[in-house]
């Protein structure tokens, strides 16, 4: 199966944020859509970065509660790892465990079209799990 899957299923809407946001609002917006990281926007909707609930724990450790002032693009991950909608999922969970990342942006041309977490991933695997378990109980049993 493929991510397109994945996203034709989920759906393709992304939260997104400028880099120049302050974090604060970074905070509101993952508390107000209850996820889990934000999309950083650059130039010609093109990901230039990614920020994660982990990011703002890590920063507010360092820095304390005065850096919620400051511009997101002070906490993002710059290097975006990305996927493609035809992208197997069984390559892209092996890419989410080995970078140790839980959310994939999916580009087309640059642009963001979606993104994928590791639960939707999981949670594609064991749908079809139970269709292939299906499929054998079935087949056993006539």
């Amino acid at each position: 199966m493929r991510i397109k899957e994945v996203l034709r299923h989920k759906g393709s809407d992304v939260v997104t944020i400028r880099p120049d946001a302050t974090v604060g609002e970074l905070v509101r917006l993952l508390a107000q859509h209850r996820i889990g990281a934000v999309v950083v926007l650059g130039e010609a909707s093109a990901p230039a970065g990614i920020v994660s609930e982990r990011d703002i724990v890590r920063h507010l450790h360092d820095a304390g509660a005065d850096y919620l002032s400051s511009p997101v693009s002070g906490i993002m991950t710059a290097e975006v790892y990305t996927c493609d909608p035809e992208d197997e999922i069984e390559s892209v969970a092996e890419s989410l465990t080995e970078q140790r990342i839980r959310h994939l942006p999916v580009v087309v041309d640059g642009a963001l079209v979606g993104i994928v977490s590791i639960g939707d991933v999981v949670k594609q695997r064991m749908d079809e799990l139970r269709v292939e378990r299906d499929h054998l109980t079935n087949y056993l049993q006539s």
